[in-house]
């Protein structure tokens, strides 16, 4: 088995990437309101601010920042992803995900970055913006219905500064 080490750093603010098994599936926008439901659950349970968020199809991103003292991401995606996938139809399993309770819905791992600076932080709020466009969801990050680029408004100049023409 794996040994995978992160960080211990504590009161950190740490961008994210989620993916589900099936790549190319749309259940996290089809679903976006259990999705909503496991993350407001998790955050009543286990406080973490939300810097940014954006949820494609197929997989998220996001930038926490965690409480003080408190280093424990892990588990709150382990709750988050949890929470989601018990009241979704299982997907194909392999031996390894019936051995672990798993339902298949899920990549089993997840990627993380500790942001170290402003320019890193902002680098990777506007990739969340982004995302959208990169993959040629939308022409604009607002047009984008599950992004946090909304309640971000007051970045709208930044925005624009990063639109092309």
């Amino acid at each position: 088995m794996s040994d995978y080490r992160r960080p211990d750093v504590t009161s950190a603010t740490v961008f994210f990437t989620v993916a589900l098994a099936q790549r190319g599936s749309g259940l996290l926008v089809s679903e976006i309101a259990r999705l909503r439901t496991a993350v407001r659950a998790t955050k009543a349970e286990r406080p973490f601010a939300i810097d940014a968020w954006v949820v494609l199809p197929d997989h998220l991103h996001a930038v926490w920042t965690l409480p003080m003292g408190d280093a424990d991401f892990s588990t709150r995606w382990r709750l988050i992803k949890s929470r989601f996938s018990r009241g979704v139809p299982k997907a194909r399993t392999r031996a390894s995900h019936d051995a672990r309770c798993e339902r298949g819905i899920w990549q089993r791992r997840f990627w993380e970055h500790h942001i170290r600076n402003e320019a890193d932080y902002w680098a990777h709020v506007r990739y969340c913006w982004m995302n959208p466009v990169k993959h040629g969801l939308v022409e604009r990050p607002q047009d984008w219905r599950y992004s946090s680029v909304h309640r971000d408004a007051r970045f709208q100049s930044d925005m624009d500064l990063m639109m092309p023409g």
